[in-house]
């Protein structure tokens, strides 16, 4: 039972992950690199924080501050430096991973006797795995909440435009490059959030937990789109949720056939790359069943 609570309680975790990825890679339709530098670096702005003996929420709200920063500076390299965002990405991510030492002084910190958001009596007393269920489900319908009525504003509308058709947006007079920044910013506030999150959740913050974070959080967008189909914006924000949640379950059930651990990446690589190619199964499928029925496709 700990297990299965403790997967929920990660995919909820991670799944903010998701909802700060889907921004970029959904609505904007740009992958954004920047992901795997993010992640780490709000694990470590948090985690040092905490070390200095600063407040959790304040900590916390300090992950996402982090995020907010390196959106920014990707954002300002794509937007203005005219930097392709992929290569935008990767310049901050790698720029990052020496800034992540220089926080936390050493590859890995841990939390051991720190206070964080998991601290409370009231969560300690839950059973095992029920305290990062909780959390989880708070911060993400938080989340979900207020990055729907955002996308519902004029600027989320502009936001959404802007990802839609770059150059009709810029003839309704939106400012297309102060979107993007906006919602690499906000998208990256999210991971960085998630980063802090889940060190918490985990007790410690490594400069390398940002690899293979942005097939995760693909893994949770994609499962979710599988799974659920055609939805309106914000039940396909609550399906990434949802993805990260089955995501978390499919590699439980993965690792309990057998697999080492050390396959951790090369699982999720495998998971993502099959759903991802599930659309084009199910319209191989399809043209078979109107074969079988003698029915050409038009």
């Amino acid at each position: 039972m700990s297990v299965i609570t403790s997967a929920i309680g990660q995919g909820f975790l991670w799944g903010i992950l998701g909802l700060g990825l889907f921004l970029t890679f959904r609505i904007l339709d740009f992958p954004d690199m920047t992901v795997e530098g993010t992640f780490p670096f709000g694990a470590a702005v948090c985690v040092a924080a905490l070390t200095h003996g600063v407040d959790p929420f304040v900590a916390t709200a300090l992950s996402f501050g982090a995020g907010l920063l390196t959106g920014l500076i990707t954002g300002l390299l794509y937007t203005k430096g005219k930097i392709p965002i992929l290569l935008a990405g990767i310049l901050v991510m790698t720029g990052i991973y020496s800034i992540n030492l220089r926080i936390l002084g050493k590859a890995n910190v841990g939390l051991m006797n720190e206070k964080t958001l998991f601290s409370p009596q009231f969560l300690q007393a839950l059973p095992d795995g029920f305290a990062s269920v909780t959390l989880g489900m708070i911060f993400t319908l938080v989340i979900v909440t207020l990055v729907s009525v955002f996308l519902d504003t004029d600027i989320g509308q502009a936001f959404i435009a802007t990802g839609d058709n770059e150059k009709m947006a810029r003839s309704l007079g939106i400012e297309t490059d102060n979107m993007k920044i906006l919602g690499l910013m906000v998208s990256n506030g999210l991971i960085g959030l998630s980063g802090g999150l889940i060190a918490q959740n985990n007790g410690y913050a490594d400069v390398n937990m940002g690899i293979g974070t942005i097939v995760i959080g693909l893994a949770a967008i994609i499962i979710g789109e599988v799974a659920y189909g055609e939805l309106s914006l914000t039940a396909r924000l609550v399906a990434v949720v949802v993805g990260s949640i089955l995501y978390r379950f499919v590699l439980l059930i993965v690792l309990k056939l057998g697999f080492s651990t050390n396959d951790y990446k090369l699982l999720s690589a495998i998971i993502l790359a099959i759903c991802l190619m599930t659309p084009l199964f199910k319209e191989k499928f399809q043209v078979v069943k109107l074969l079988k029925k003698g029915i050409e496709k038009p």
